[in-house]
């Protein structure tokens, strides 16, 4: 079984090596030592959310005060595809059940869309506290997954600049794949972007509309950016399952689940 995982500041994590101990305390320590109740000799990763993370063994619990010692540190290397999924806004909690789920299948960064069609509205203080408890969610999912690299939630954009957004990956050698019913290419067969051989690698963006779909106007100018339509399947899905199972797909294809 994997070892759960806790967050700690990336300066907390760089200063500790293979040999030294790693003092657990605070939200994250009351959660280890108190709400899950670990104990001595059990496996705790602590991650610094960018990548890095100490693997470690429980030496002493007190209370929310839990005394790690260190056994490995694991650098992670960025993606060398950048996997973002753009979700539009939904109603109810189905545009949060997408990204929580996409966090867990490998997506490596968030991005709100206010489509034309998305029935909730992100403006002022709202979208503060929307795009807030969307932060919130990604980080509890990339603990649930077991990940070391919480992905970015980015601020909330209308279509001419999720648009400007696809322009700009494609120039850079990225892509853009817009899920459509009605697309006569399989997920299966899009080209995918060359993974960078070392360093973060280029973007993959994969959009997904709201639950009334995506207008014909904002196809034509994502296509006119330089974006390609696709169907995942025969089956129309819903918003929030549409973006994993791309995501699950995207993933296997570039090879993330290989061995696993």
């Amino acid at each position: 079984m994997s070892a759960p995982v806790f967050f700690a500041e990336p300066a907390d994590v760089a200063a500790h090596a293979a040999g030294s101990r790693y003092v657990l305390d605070g939200p994250e320590g009351r959660h280890a030592g108190v709400v899950q109740r670990r104990s001595p000799g059990e496996r705790i990763d602590v991650a610094d959310g960018a990548g890095t993370r100490l693997r470690c063994t429980v030496a002493e619990v007190d209370g929310a005060r839990v005394l790690l010692d260190v056994d490995e540190v694991v650098a992670e290397p960025e993606p060398d595809v950048v996997v973002t999924l753009v979700q539009a806004l939904a109603k109810g909690d189905r545009d949060e059940l997408a990204i929580e789920a996409a966090t867990e299948v490998g997506a490596d960064a968030i991005l709100p869309w206010q489509a034309e069609r998305s029935i909730v509205v992100w403006r002022g203080d709202r979208a503060e506290k929307s795009r807030a408890r969307w932060v919130s969610t990604v980080r509890a999912a990339t603990k649930q997954a077991r990940r070391a690299r919480v992905p970015e939630v980015g601020g909330v954009v209308a279509t001419r600049a999720l648009a400007a957004r696809v322009r700009d990956v494609v120039a850079a050698g990225g892509a853009a794949v817009v899920l459509h019913e009605e697309a006569t290419t399989a997920l299966a067969d899009v080209v995918l972007p060359e993974p960078a051989a070392a360093g973060r690698g280029p973007e993959l963006l994969v959009v997904v509309g709201p639950e009334g779909g995506i207008g014909a106007g904002e196809v034509d100018a994502l296509r006119e950016a330089g974006a390609s339509l696709a169907r995942l399947g025969p089956h129309v899905l819903r918003t929030s399952t549409a973006g994993p199972v791309a995501i699950a797909l995207i993933s296997e294809r570039l090879g993330r689940w290989a061995g696993v």
